[in-house]
């Protein structure tokens, strides 16, 4: 399936991780669900959708407020990604991203924009072969707000020395989108790709 990009020229790309370059929402379903376990909790699959690009410490918040859980936000995160990590053999790329790197690399300057953290993206990355394509990496730890607020994208875009304007993003999820318009930039919704592994 082809991406169909807005019109315009633009300064720089910044692609969302999960779900938009990599095929990995089923994975970090997986994790997020063998991590939860521990406490006899899980995540539906609804909400794992909904809560798209919201960092690991504040997904387990809104756990324990929706469902009034008692499970410590600080211990899972580790949990999850040792999981995820686990499971990154079974990986692929998202296709239809996939050929605007290739035809885009060298052209414009590229980065990432994540709510996970830097080292998840790096894993990622690593594991399609593509780090080499993304010299700016923003992970969860790099901005104090999240999306659906700005400042993921922003930064981006001062780490680059591209105006917000000039900026096109790729994204799978609606915070992430929201994030986006909130920046000033042009998007792309990227179609979710699977919902099963």
């Amino acid at each position: 399936m082809h991406l169909k990009l807005p019109e315009g020229e633009f300064g720089a790309f910044l692609f969302d991780c999960d779900g938009t370059i990599a095929d990995s929402m089923p994975l970090h379903f997986e994790a997020w669900n063998a991590a939860l376990a521990n406490w006899g909790a899980s995540l539906p699959l609804d909400l794992f959708y909904a809560w798209a690009g919201i960092p690991l410490v504040r997904t387990v918040e809104l756990l324990n407020e929706k469902f009034g859980h008692a499970i410590p936000p600080a211990e899972v995160p580790a949990i999850k990604e040792r999981k995820y990590y686990e499971l990154l053999p079974k990986l692929k790329p998202i296709p239809s991203v996939l050929e605007h790197v290739h035809a885009q690399y060298g052209k414009i300057p590229f980065a990432v924009v994540s709510g996970s953290p830097r080292e998840s993206v790096m894993k990622t990355l690593e594991c399609l072969g593509l780090s080499e394509f993304f010299p700016v990496i923003v992970g969860a730890e790099d901005y104090a707000q999240g999306k659906p607020h700005p400042e993921p994208f922003l930064l981006a875009a001062r780490l680059l020395g591209v105006s917000p304007a000039r900026c096109l993003v790729f994204e799978d999820a609606d915070l992430g989108i929201e994030s986006a318009r909130a920046a000033g930039m042009h998007w792309v919704r990227v179609p979710v790709a699977s919902t099963s592994g």
